[in-house]
């Protein structure tokens, strides 16, 4: 398999797992009324579950890569990076805890927020490499523009006729019986 098709499978593997994972938030949530825990009762094992298989996934990936474990000296920006990329995961995990928990609270939640996350995410790539880029070269070509708002109206589209919890079609009220149809 091609590096190329190896980006991709696991570029599509990442959006199933993110893609379902807005749901299993949405479904942590406790449902009594008043509820029974906040949104953060879950999210705290989120974050385990982020180190544990973060750091399982990582020194495994790293003994087969035949990595060291040394993070000092030339190995410093891997540290440097991966630190502030974890930490703005978590602050994304914790703003879409936060994004969930108040669309649920409008009988919205993860069909709502999940559409606005991962479209807004694409753009915000689409920009932040620009800007990077830019410096040697890279110009802002109108077909990204256009890309970008295609993704907007995909957004409002999907977000729109995506089943919310509590807004799904209202059964038909049948007909008042009128004296015609009385035996």
């Amino acid at each position: 398999m091609s590096e190329r098709s190896l980006a991709i499978l696991f570029a599509v593997l990442t959006a199933f797992f993110w893609g379902v994972y807005g749901p299993a938030l949405g479904n942590a949530r406790s449902s009594a009324k008043p509820p029974e825990w906040s949104a953060f009762k879950p999210y705290l094992f989120i974050g385990v579950a982020y180190l544990v298989w973060a750091c399982i996934g990582g020194a495994a990936a790293m003994a087969k890569f035949g990595d060291s474990f040394s993070f000092t000296g030339k190995f410093y920006p891997a540290m440097k990076w991966g630190f502030l990329a974890g930490s703005l995961g978590a602050f994304g995990a914790l703003t879409l805890t936060f994004a969930v928990m108040n669309a649920g609270k409008a009988g919205s939640g993860p069909g709502l927020v999940m559409p606005i996350v991962f479209g807004g995410a694409v753009t915000v790539t689409a920009i932040t490499q620009y800007l990077m880029f830019r410096s040697k070269g890279a110009h802002f070509d109108p077909k990204m523009g256009i890309g970008m708002a295609l993704i907007a109206v995909g957004i409002v589209l999907v977000a729109k006729f995506t089943p919310h919890g509590g807004h799904g079609a209202k059964p038909a009220t049948p007909p008042a019986a009128s004296a015609t149809d009385a035996p």
